[in-house]
């Protein structure tokens, strides 16, 4: 036997392992008294044994519906009970509004949901609300940067608690200031522990960085089981939620919204969507068979090809990592003797969306020669593929997907890299210059 001291609270009995002022489960001051609590040493553990899987019953997870339309595929048939979903984006992208409409479509079909706001006053909230048309139902929230009010809260076992944001939370448990990386941890550590031992479903709102990244420690993204990232252009009315990560789901899938007056609303169908006003006869613009996920929609790619007036030519890209467009420069200059050194090249993703698409990188080329001869392309051309240092295109993931949704919306021609030995195709991107251009592609 080992004894040890222990401060048992006078009021409420509980326990804590070292002394505080306030008791932190019944916020009484001047509580805890030390006792003397003798413990087992030496013991054996119970032996761990590998097992095998085949053995083991067939976890079956009740899920719940966010009764939002659209929301549920993405997030794998609706949220896991006990299930911790992070979710991070830009300030003002649009992560309180979403989350709101899903607490108060959740609360409106008769389940219970706290939504709980470290940066707000509940005035503030109700204002948010009211602005949103949601106060004809019942919607629930509280106004605290304090952990343990939350933990309270998920003793009544609520179907969803969101928490507005994780890093204006501080738990007793730990020193240092709301959103620093002891507090942070501390925070949602109690968190996830509390919904693994309720089943309460939690959604954690994170801050991000100036990069992009959720701020506070990495291992943040660890403990929970799914990551979403809301992104977008603020100045746009159009937002990709992007799944990251998820234990329970598919990851890598994605939803569309359009911000309107009555918040988030979701587009069911982005092939053409983001096409809209598109006047073809002008040169420069591009369309892109473009995945994200398993979802194919088609986006321009606009390109402006400009003489300069500076020393060194400007290289502007918006929607995509301007190194790609550094990238496919040089590789014009080099495999298809076109000289861009003396202009400024500028593009762009239309509709102010951001691509990490790599078959976007054909359009791309396309768009810029198209503004450098001043020549449209074909009404109804799309892009897709891949371009290497060599100048060759290169296959892209769902290319039978993007191909029969390009013929299903009646595009041609479809220029797409070579699909096999003798499929239908093309190989370089001097073949497609050629193609598009004739006698100016071969100058």
């Amino acid at each position: 036997m080992k004894t040890r001291t222990a401060y048992v609270c006078s009021a409420c009995k509980a326990q804590s392992p070292r002394w505080q002022g306030q008791c932190p489960k019944c916020q009484a001051w001047n509580t805890l008294e030390p006792v003397q609590v003798q413990s087992v040493q030496g013991t054996a553990p119970t032996a761990n044994r590998p097992v095998d899987l085949r053995d083991m019953p067939q976890f079956q997870e009740d899920r719940i519906s966010t009764h939002l339309l659209g929301l549920d595929p993405v997030l794998g048939s609706g949220f896991v009970p006990g299930g911790v979903i992070l979710v991070g984006g830009e300030p003002g992208i649009g992560k309180s509004t979403l989350l709101l409409q899903v607490a108060s479509a959740m609360e409106n079909s008769g389940k219970a949901v706290i939504y709980v706001s470290g940066e707000e006053s509940l005035s503030q909230i109700r204002g948010r609300a009211e602005r949103l048309g949601m106060l004809g139902g019942r919607l629930t929230a509280m106004a605290s940067n304090q952990a343990e009010d939350i933990l309270a809260c998920m003793e009544d076992r609520p179907a969803l608690v969101v928490v507005d944001s994780v890093q204006t939370m501080v738990s007793s448990k730990a020193e240092g200031l709301p959103g620093s990386v002891s507090q942070v941890r501390a925070v949602a550590t109690a968190l996830v522990e509390r919904a693994k031992q309720t089943g309460v479903t939690v959604i954690l709102v994170g801050h991000v960085t100036k990069d992009g990244q959720i701020a506070g420690p990495k291992l943040l993204e660890h403990m929970v089981d799914t990551v979403l990232y809301l992104e977008g252009d603020k100045e746009h009315l159009f937002r990709i939620l992007r799944v990251v990560k998820n234990r329970f789901g598919p990851s890598n899938e994605i939803l569309l919204f359009e911000m309107k007056e009555q918040g988030m609303s979701v587009i069911e169908d982005p092939s053409t969507f983001f096409l809209q006003a598109r006047d073809t006869a002008l040169s420069g613009t591009a369309l892109v068979m473009s995945m994200e996920s398993q979802r194919p929609f088609v986006v321009e790619v606009q390109a402006l090809v400009t003489r300069t007036f500076l020393a060194f030519p400007r290289r502007t890209a918006l929607g995509f990592d301007s190194n790609r467009l550094h990238l496919l420069i040089a590789v014009m200059e080099k495999r298809l003797q076109v000289n861009l050194g003396q202009v400024d090249v500028y593009a762009k993703v239309g509709g102010g969306l951001r691509m990490k698409d790599p078959g976007l990188d054909l359009g791309i080329v396309a768009a810029i020669l198209s503004s450098l001869y001043d020549r449209p392309l074909p009404e109804g051309a799309v892009f897709w593929g891949e371009v290497d240092l060599n100048g060759q295109i290169r296959p892209v993931t769902g290319h039978d997907v993007r191909l029969r949704q390009a013929a299903n919306l009646g595009y041609a021609p479809m220029v797409h890299p070579r699909a096999g030995a003798k499929g239908d195709g093309w190989s370089r991107i001097s073949d497609v210059q050629r193609m598009l251009f004739g006698e100016l592609g071969k100058k």
